[in-house]
């Protein structure tokens, strides 16, 4: 098997814990950076011969929370064992608020060529509601710098957050469109276990939006972003033509990836090795020279065929059938043709013989549908 072309380094701090936040972070423990540099650099041996990489993701947590000198030490960790070959993607997440000059020169030094921003909101109110720690001026100045230098920038946008309504989200819409960033990303709040936000809700606290005003927004996500000249490229994703994200697409293709650190998950194709989802816990056990794993999925060719149509039709070009049998091994009829059947004849897809695709309302749907494939 050839060696993977894409990694992912997964940084776990943040200065504050949203209320809707469920992923593997810790908040407020600076004291742990030192630890996990140390963890990480022994993780990163596990990489014996230099790996050349079309897309190289620095994820969270919020890496930029690192600071300047903390991405430069960050970076000497893997610059000799993660080579980004010429024209790669380099991508880093960053909070609005962590976005100075120094910020910037150092993504410059570092090779970043793209910034992912959660920004969420462009108004004040719902970035209160989702207990975000910046402003909507903090996301605009955030952008114009980073623009400024020449990156390429993600917004991340939230929909159906505590109180927010249909018109707040056509201003946001608005508002990101007026700052010309390359890519949008849109996600609906979900309420997770073990979140602040899922125990308010329980309590009578807060009060999930009504699914028809979900769709609605969702919609209105998708109206709005191509008609500012956005591909409406995967589910939760739009892009200006030539921005995509790389190194997403090679999830979506089931390609092999390499990822350090906590709750970082590697696939080779067929095994998907999950690290300790807990910081701690996992900077103990790699210091210790043990095996951090948390979970290993070892997938029969089957399963890993599923796996591929799930991620396969999240995307607007959907699965090609010829194409998904090269890779896969196997042909997509037997595996998931009853369920397309009956997605295309409730509206939710489309099947020409050659290719499948999700409709508009089989994407507003699609988490509904992996059950019938799974």
């Amino acid at each position: 098997m050839p060696a993977p072309r894409h990694a992912y380094v997964h940084v776990p701090f943040c200065r504050h814990r949203c209320g809707y936040c469920d992923f593997t972070l810790v908040a407020g423990r600076d004291d742990l950076i030192e630890g996990y540099l140390a963890a990480l650099s022994i993780e990163l041996q596990r990489v014996r011969d230099p790996l050349e990489l079309d897309t190289l993701y620095l994820g969270g947590g919020t890496p930029s929370h690192l600071g300047p000198d903390g991405l430069r030490r960050l970076c000497a960790l893997w610059k000799s064992r993660l080579v980004p070959a010429g024209g790669a993607e380099v991508s880093i997440e960053a909070n609005p608020l962590d976005v100075t000059d120094a910020f910037v020169t150092v993504c410059r030094d570092l090779g970043v060529t793209r910034v992912s921003l959660g920004g969420q909101s462009l108004d004040a109110a719902t970035l209160r509601a989702l207990d975000r720690d910046h402003a909507p001026a903090d996301v605009c100045r955030a952008v114009e710098r980073l623009h400024a230098a020449g990156l390429a920038v993600n917004v991340d946008l939230m929909t159906a957050a505590p109180g927010q309504t249909l018109a707040a989200v056509e201003r946001d819409l608005d508002a990101v469109i007026g700052l010309a960033p390359e890519h949008v990303s849109v996600y609906c709040l979900t309420w997770e276990q073990g979140t602040a936000f899922e125990a308010a809700r329980r309590r009578r606290d807060l009060v999930p939006a009504e699914e028809s005003v979900e769709r609605m927004m969702f919609e209105t996500a998708i109206d709005r972003l191509e008609a500012a000249g956005f591909e409406h490229y995967e589910v939760s994703n739009f892009a200006r033509p030539g921005f995509c994200c790389r190194h997403n697409e090679a999830y979506w293709d089931c390609r092999p990836w390499e990822a350090f650190g906590p709750g970082a998950a590697r696939f080779d194709g067929r095994t998907r090795i999950t690290n300790h989802r807990s910081t701690t816990t996992w900077i103990a056990k790699t210091l210790a020279g043990e095996d951090a794993a948390g979970d290993v999925d070892a997938m029969t060719a089957e399963q890993a065929a599923q796996e591929r149509i799930v991620v396969g039709l999240r995307r607007r070009e959907g699965i090609e059938r010829a194409a998904f049998q090269a890779a896969s091994g196997l042909a997509l009829d037997p595996l998931a043709g009853a369920a397309i059947a009956r997605w295309v004849e409730q509206g939710l897809a489309t099947d020409d013989g050659s290719r499948v695709r999700l409709t508009r309302a089989g994407m507003l749907v699609s988490d509904s549908l992996w059950g019938d494939v799974l």
